[in-house]
Formats: structure tokens, sequence, C-alpha cells
């Protein structure tokens, strides 16, 4: 029988290399990973099958401040109504609530116990997770973090994270409490979207927020190693870019931690490769929309793909080798995704934020959802082997009944010969991986 918490009835980043010809304004929402070329439209239309028309806002997360520094997108719903939002009217018989453009009194979009609900993670929601520490790597500082985290779980019912409990704790790249990054309204949403996915996967998880300088991958990669250095075992990132001949080094600089389960958007431009996703030694995380069902799950997923410019990244890696746990053969690199969650904007998911916008409930998109999300499986899930890679976890468990096949769906177009890469099937595909979570069983060793 599915219980409810409060306000939420159980219906039941990305960074960017570009030039300074790309000049944005400051951002309204983050959630996903987007591009320099998204930035220019004001609002994007959608109509998913799980959904009625949503429409979100599609800003950058903040102007670059140097040549090379990251743009980032997001997908905040400003209008129409939300998958959580028409469940709820089938559940109560009333008409659906619109989601206001600005900040809303209560939430739109799914909660903790949904998201659980969704994953199998009920039972071990409640009892995991003690002792383990998620790490959320952004850039700039969100000054608000600790009050707006507060907010969020005390809302839903969900186990004090303070600092003065020593549940939550926020630190520079350099592992400072003190010396800070310089605030940002975009990334501080980014990392109200983080902390809330985290909290409400493994509510009993410890949270260590670190924030890099900047939104370079060398400040990026040095909070990684911080988060590690402080004891992290399982660290999540909603950023990426274009890929490089430079990614080979950034692997051993900042993302070659054995013990460790790294998560990373596989971002949210539809097909195509992005990096750190497709780094060899992290989980690469693809995005579905959910919407609740009558089947025996509760829940139906397919590939979340709103444009053929917006919805989950997945593809072929030009330059990371293929870790030795995959065998496909449409690619001979790396492939992404590993695995996925939720990422839809239409079928988004709540955040409390009150750094630089209206305080209150917004819903978010974008595979930066879906990152922390998995984060906290792992958490759940329990440490890691002290030599293992943890991407490999989710292969160990393919085709079982620890993963829930998404076969429906496609976010773009690729090969004929490697279709998969672009359109969901039955078992692995680049879009969902090997599957979203049903439980943590396919995220332990």
């Amino acid at each position: 029988m599915r219980t409810t918490t409060p306000g939420s009835p159980h219906i039941s980043g990305r960074w960017r290399r570009i030039g300074s010809a790309a000049v944005a304004t400051a951002a309204l929402a983050f959630t996903g990973l987007g591009t320099a070329a998204q930035a220019s439209a004001a609002t994007t239309t959608a109509t998913p099958a799980t959904s009625s028309k949503v429409t979100w806002a599609a800003t950058p997360c903040a102007t670059p401040k140097h040549k090379g520094d990251l743009a980032c997108n997001s997908f905040r719903v400003t209008g129409g109504t939300t998958a959580f939002q028409k469940a709820q009217a089938e559940l109560t018989g009333k008409i659906a609530k619109v989601t206001p453009k600005a900040a809303a009194a209560a939430p739109t979009g799914y909660g903790p116990s949904d998201l659980q609900d969704a994953y199998g993670l009920t039972d071990a929601a409640a009892s995991n997770g003690s002792g383990e520490t998620i790490a959320i790597v952004d850039a700039y500082d969100d000054p608000n973090a600790a009050a707006d985290l507060a907010k969020y779980r005390s809302y839903y019912g969900l186990p004090s994270c303070t600092t003065a409990n020593g549940c939550f704790k926020k630190v520079g790249q350099t592992g400072s409490a003190t010396s800070l990054p310089s605030a940002d309204s975009g990334w501080a949403e980014e990392e109200s979207l983080d902390l809330d996915m985290a909290s409400a996967t493994c509510p009993q998880c410890n949270i260590l927020l670190v924030e890099a300088k900047s939104s370079s991958m060398a400040n990026l990669g040095t909070a990684v190693n911080e988060a590690v250095k402080l004891g992290a075992k399982f660290v999540s990132n909603s950023y990426g870019g274009s890929e490089s001949s430079s990614d080979t080094s950034y692997d051993s600089s900042y993302f070659n931690h054995p013990g460790v389960a790294v998560t990373v958007s596989a971002g949210d431009e539809g097909y195509g490769a992005e990096y750190p996703a497709a780094s060899k030694y992290v989980t690469a995380v693809g995005g579905t929309a959910l919407s609740t069902s009558s089947n025996s799950r509760g829940w139906t997923e397919s590939v979340w793909s709103t444009s053929s410019t917006e919805g989950t990244g997945s593809g072929c890696s030009s330059y990371d080798a293929k870790p030795s746990w995959q065998t496909d053969t449409g690619c001979g690199k790396r492939a992404i995704a590993d695995v996925s969650a939720v990422a839809d904007p239409a079928t988004g998911v709540a955040v409390y934020d009150s750094y630089g916008v209206t305080a209150g409930w917004y819903t978010f998109g974008g595979t930066s959802a879906s990152a922390p999300i998995i984060a906290g499986v792992y958490a759940l899930a329990g440490t890691p082997g002290s030599s293992d890679y943890p991407a490999e976890y989710p292969y160990e468990s393919a085709g079982t009944s620890a993963l829930n096949d998404v076969t429906s769906g496609s976010n773009g177009s690729c090969s004929s010969s490697a279709s998969y890469l672009c359109t969901a099937r039955s078992g692995y595909d680049g879009p969902t991986g090997w599957g979203t979570p049903e439980g943590t069983a396919a995220f332990t060793g």
C-alpha cells in the first residue's frame, strides 16, 4: 500500500566550453544541461506522451566570466500541468492546477515518497545510508543552500540535515568552509536541485556540498578530488560539455577514483556524447519521463525527449576507451549512458529554492536531477569495494528484475547500424542504459 508525505499525494549543467560571443542573461532556473545556442530561446513548448502541454524556461545558469568558462541551461516548468499535478487531480477528483510562473506555495513536482516508490527504494531509504556521505559538486556559491535544504527536508518529514548535527557541510574546492567562491543565482538553483534529490533518495545520508570557484573543468575536477579527499564514497556531478582531446587526461586527473561511485549527467541536448559522462570511470546517467500507471509497478517510463535538441544525452565517445564491462558492438569506445532516472521537466521533481529568485517551490527537470538520484541509490546500496569502479555494478545485474528496462522512445537520429545508441530497446540502449533502479541490488558489487 502506498503512503503519502506532506504535500505529496502518492501518485502511485551542465558546463559548456563557449566563446565570448555567447552572452547570456542571468538564470531564472537551473536543472539540466544545455547549450549556449539554446540560451536564445525564452521558452520551450513540449507535448510529452506522459503529460499535457507544458512550457518551461530555458535560461543559462550564468553568464560566462572568462573565455572557456562554461554556460549552463536549465528546465523549469513555468506553465501547464506536470505529471504530478495530473495524477493528483485524478486522485482527488479535482481539476489539475496550472503550474505558476513564479514560485509556488506548495510543490507541483514529485517528492521523496514518489521517487522512492517509483524506484523500489521505500524500505531501503528508511533504513539504509546512515554514515554514508554523498558529495555534490557544483560551481559557485549558494549562500542559502543550508536553509533551503532544511526547508525541503522539513516539508517532507525527512531527518534534519544541518551543519549543527554534522549531517550537512559546505566547502570550497580547497576544502575550506569559510573561503567560498562568489555566489551565483543560477548555479544556486542547480545546487538546490542536487541537494534535494540526494535527500529524496537517501534521507539518512550525510551531504557534502563542494563548490568550485568557477565552472571550468579544472576547478570542477579539483572539487571532485576534494570531495573524495574528504571521504565521500558517492560523488554527483550535474554538468557536462563537448568532448575534447583533453578528456583522457581529465580522466586520470579528476575521475579515476576506485572505490567511489561517481555519477555524471548524460546531458540535455538529445543524442550526442558529452564529457565527463564519457569518462570510463563514471556512471553516466540518462533521463526518462516518469508517470504513474495501472501496471504492477505502478509507474511507467520512456526516453525523455522534448525535441531534437532537448532530451537526455547519449552516444558513443570519440576519445574515451570502452570500459571492460561494456560489450555493445555498435560503439568501439565508451557508450553513454549506463543507467537512468526521471529527467523530463514535464514529469519533473519538486525543489525548494530562495536565492536570487522568489523563495518557494519550483518544478525542475534535466539529467541534473537524475545524476544525484542515482548517487543516492548507490549510497543506499552501501560502500563500494575499495578497488571497484561502481559504474560496472549495473552491468552485473543487466537484464534482471533489479532494473526497470525502458523500451520506448528515442532522443534523436543515429546510425542505423547502431540505432540502440539513440533509441530505447529491450536490454541495453544509449538513452537509458540498462534501465532505472528497482531497489538497490544493481548498485552494489
